[in-house]
């Protein structure tokens, strides 16, 4: 069968990049489920991937997307059978901006009647924040938590697990309107770097105490900065590199953003008792599927129960790919932007 898709075709604005064409889509594999997809949501590695910075990205002509909802119509030889006209929420590799799609069996969650924008939030953003948070690093009691960009969709997910624990969030923005929003979020304190610098105002609001656990997904110069605040047993959790995103210089924008990180000596880890942990979801979608799953499952359970509230900032049907675009590369979003066929 055939269907409409948005294909990335070339590097640039929103506006250069995208073209609607009618694909075809082959019958599922064995392990996949076919789904007729109802909307999609959108992610700050699809901006850097439409500007040529993501490596992981499909090379060119391209379909973008890693969450969709929608019901399964098909399902492969050796996937559930019961999965057959079940509304899910889905990861997809790559292939999102598609009005249907394969997937494997695994990386889907029935998700019922639920709010499907909110369904979406729950994928790449819910999953990456629960894996961080409870997977790949365990936060304990009495921590100091830093989560950049907090008022955007992981920083959310990531103030709603960790705000019921006995823990101090600090969220860092660069924009002031976004002040509101995070306090009803229950944030322990705000520092905005656009006022000055925030690891000042990090060391002004915790006098002596130290970084515990930084969530991070800009990387480069703010690297050094929250290595310099992290204490004994510190961890700082990469999770991407957007402080390269916009830049026009290529190869020597990737050198410059490199030499900003600087350079760690293994030893120096152990003496101090700190960590780095690097997260890539599709690396661990790829070799730890049903780690995948169960974070996956967990997260749709938890917001089911209430007890996550999963934020939409802005939803735009599918042909306005363009403006949704503009809208999360702008910094202006608080949660998850999603597109509607």
């Amino acid at each position: 069968m055939t269907n409409l898709s948005i294909q990335l075709t070339k590097f640039g604005t929103p506006e250069e990049a995208f073209s609607f064409t009618e694909l075809a889509i082959p019958e599922p594999l064995a392990d996949e489920v076919q789904i007729a997809v109802e909307r999609f949501g959108i992610n700050y590695a699809d901006v850097m991937a439409r500007e040529g910075n993501y490596k992981e990205a499909p090379p060119l002509p391209c379909v973008l997307g890693y969450e969709v909802v929608g019901e399964i119509t098909k399902v492969g030889k050796s996937a559930p059978k019961e999965l057959l006209g079940k509304r899910v929420v889905a990861f997809t590799r790559f292939g999102g901006y598609s009005q249907c799609v394969n997937t494997k069996h695994f990386a889907v969650a029935e998700i019922g009647d639920y709010d499907g924008n909110k369904a979406l939030c729950l994928a790449t953003q819910y999953v990456t924040a629960y894996y961080m948070a409870f997977v790949a690093t365990t936060v304990q009691d009495g921590d100091n938590v830093l989560i950049h960009a907090a008022a955007g969709g992981v920083g959310t997910a990531l103030i709603q697990l960790l705000r019921d624990k006995e823990v101090k969030i600090i969220a860092k923005i660069g924009n002031e309107a976004k002040v509101d929003y995070l306090k009803k979020q229950g944030v322990n304190f705000i520092v905005n770097y656009n006022k000055s610098d925030y690891g000042l105002q990090l060391k002004q609001i915790l006098n002596t105490e130290p970084i515990h656990i930084s969530f991070n997904p800009f990387g480069g110069s703010t690297f050094k900065k929250d290595w310099k605040l992290l204490g004994t047993t510190g961890t700082l959790v990469l999770f991407g590199g957007s402080e390269m995103s916009g830049k026009k210089w290529g190869i020597f924008s990737k050198l410059n953003f490199v030499r900003k990180m600087g350079i760690i000596i293994p030893i120096g880890l152990m003496m101090q008792s700190k960590s780095i942990i690097g997260i890539n979801m599709l690396k661990v979608a790829d070799t730890k599927p049903f780690v995948l799953q169960h974070c996956l499952k967990e997260v749709v359970r938890m917001a089911m129960e209430g007890k996550l509230q999963p934020q939409v900032s802005a939803v735009y049907n599918a042909k306005e790919i363009n403006k949704a675009h503009e809208f999360l590369s702008s910094g202006k979003s608080t949660g998850k932007v999603v597109l509607e066929w």
